[in-house]
């Protein structure tokens, strides 16, 4: 994306015409993962009044990623046990959202992936929202939520299903409040036409390629990096190498689903629990592939791997499809996709992929499509492009999606 001259930038008068009082919008501040570094380099970008999120519970290290931005919550910081209960209070969550105070912003930029988008805003205010996902329990993974949590019936089952219900109807109908959409994905930008029936501009979020290092030696192991949950399928992982005694796996990161996967854990499988940066770099970067079997709104994970010049073997549903190029079809390919959730596919798949070659270098050049930089450059462009057509009257979404797409 080329940059428009438009001075919309750090450090001119909060207020002046050319510079929009500018306020994000996130959905909690717990843990830190990839959607709060979205926020952190939006407001390197960028900078912002103020940062508005329901709670706020992040480590001092945490916050030090936000440097200079104050932190306004809602009423359910003060609720009881609302850090270790939060879930417990999904259905008074876009009542808080819409407590959000944005009166003092001409320039609201959400980051959302359930309920941020759903501040109020006036007619003179632009509101441009980064979705990372619409509500995944509410729409596409309702069903498995509800599986998931033992929901599935009985009486908790029928007033979750009701809750889910009006939650449809509130993430629909907020819609409306937002005039353009950015999706972090091809896969994403499709399911908000599904859901809100808005189309969105496409803007993939920062990985931080330059703290991975090219390793053009790979050793015998496959490995893998994720929160051990149900959804990132890392039992299929282990089935499918329980059948290939002969190859090795290594499995870092910790999450509920541990003792889990310990207790059905074949002896080539290695589960390391959580590691610090320099041992993930060590075993990503000397792995013969990287494995992905979960469906991902984007997946940073599988790029990381790529940025050390590791090819990815990835479930081919989702944003791999977009961040991993299939050997089969690709010139310059970075991996193999595979496109059922099930041991025996993977197990094909890692079979066809020991026949295949694949250039580190190739693997590296690409992931560099998806670095922090390209992320910032397309961030600013769309902000001035949006700022621009909204100060002349014009339809945001329109306008830009018909000059950047």
């Amino acid at each position: 994306m080329a940059s428009v001259d438009f001075p919309l930038r750090p450090g001119d008068p909060a207020g002046s015409a050319a510079a929009p009082r500018l306020s994000y919008v996130h959905e909690w501040l717990t843990d830190w993962g990839g959607s709060e570094d979205v926020v952190a380099h939006m407001h390197q970008a960028r900078p912002a009044q103020a940062l508005h999120a329901t709670i706020d519970f992040l480590s001092d290290t945490d916050r030090d990623k936000l440097p200079g931005l104050p932190i306004r919550t809602t009423f359910l910081q003060r609720a009881p046990f609302v850090r270790s209960r939060f879930w417990h209070y999904l259905p008074l969550t876009p009542l808080a959202v819409e407590t959000h105070d944005l009166r003092d912003a001409d320039l609201i930029v959400s980051s959302s992936h359930a309920f941020a988008k759903g501040v109020l805003t006036t007619a003179q205010q632009l509101h441009v929202s980064y979705v990372h996902s619409p509500m995944r329990y509410a729409w596409d993974l309702h069903h498995e939520y509800l599986a998931d949590y033992g929901l599935g019936r009985g009486a908790k089952g029928l007033l979750a299903r009701h809750i889910f219900h009006r939650l449809r109807q509130w993430d629909r109908q907020t819609a409306n409040n937002v005039d353009l959409f950015l999706a972090n994905s091809e896969h994403v930008a499709r399911r908000i036409w599904r859901t809100y029936r808005r189309r969105a501009l496409v803007l993939h979020p920062p990985v931080a390629t330059g703290r991975f290092a090219l390793e053009d030696h790979k050793g015998d192991h496959y490995v893998t990096v994720s929160r051990l949950v149900s959804y990132k399928r890392i039992e299929l992982l282990l089935q499918a190498f329980r059948e290939m005694p002969q190859r090795k796996l290594v499995v870092i990161g910790d999450g509920p689903e541990m003792g889990h996967l310990r207790a059905m854990c074949p002896p080539n499988v290695t589960l390391m629990g959580w590691q610090p940066h320099e041992v993930v770099q060590q075993q990503v970067g000397s792995a013969r592939a990287f494995l992905f079997a979960a469906q991902e709104d984007f997946g940073i994970s599988p790029v990381e791997a790529q940025a050390c010049g590791t090819p990815v073997i990835a479930y081919g549903i989702g944003g791999s499809a977009e961040t991993v190029r299939d050997v089969r079809s690709a010139e310059q390919p970075t991996g193999l996709l595979f496109f059922e959730q099930s041991a025996a596919a993977l197990r094909a798949a890692v079979e066809d992929f020991d026949r295949a070659h694949i250039d580190p270098h190739a693997c590296r050049q690409w992931a560099e499509r998806f670095s922090a930089e390209r992320f910032r450059d397309g961030y600013l462009d769309i902000l001035d492009r949006a700022w621009q057509a909204w100060q002349g009257g014009l339809q945001v979404e329109d306008r830009l999606i018909g000059e950047l797409r």
